[in-house]
């Protein structure tokens, strides 16, 4: 993997309300762990963070504005980095990611965050159908136990895998923690 110098850490809705046991069930116990580790790669290398914050609409929504699960969590508390808030799956739609990462000539993201299924798989859709370079950072990102219509439970890891090969070699690049890393320290 080669990282170019502009290359943006995205760090997806990583708030403490994903904590809150009404999600059930959830895959990658050390996610946030591993976001930390690329946060801390990318600052000091001196690379770009931008943080996105979902601010849900929903009132019964421990995300939504006013709620101590809106919070980001503090495993990666931001430190002076940009923080763009949405109201939708998206990073792209209403906030100036856009424009901001256009605006900057940053064109290789790497993605990590909460839910892989949702809004870290809608970004990276995105992403990808906008020209940028993508990456999606596996062990960094996760989602939980999905109930399908006719009321299966899929199994958090199964949701993940699925919605990251849907993604791999069409809008992104699913890679690891420590291929980031390597890439990282060898363009130092």
């Amino acid at each position: 993997m080669n990282l170019p110098r502009h290359t943006v850490l995205l760090l997806i809705d990583v708030q403490t309300g994903f904590t809150d046991p009404k999600w059930g069930p959830r895959n990658h116990p050390d996610a946030e762990k591993n976001m930390a580790k690329l946060l801390e790669a990318f600052r000091a290398a001196g690379r770009p963070v931008i943080f996105i914050q979902h601010v849900s609409q929903n009132p019964e929504s421990p995300l939504r504005a006013g709620q101590p699960g809106n919070q980001i969590n503090p495993i990666v508390a931001p430190k002076g980095e940009r923080i763009f808030q949405k109201t939708v799956h998206s990073a792209f739609i209403s906030t100036p990611l856009e424009r901001t990462l256009r605006g900057s000539a940053q064109d290789t993201l790497v993605i990590c965050g909460i839910t892989t299924d949702h809004c870290v798989s809608t970004t990276a859709r995105m992403a990808g159908d906008m020209g940028f370079t993508a990456y999606v950072v596996d062990d960094a990102c996760h989602c939980f136990d999905r109930t399908t219509h006719d009321g299966r439970v899929i199994p958090a890891q199964q949701v993940h895998d699925a919605a990251l090969a849907s993604l791999h070699d069409e809008f992104a690049t699913v890679t690891s923690t420590q291929v980031v890393l390597d890439a990282i320290s060898r363009t130092q």
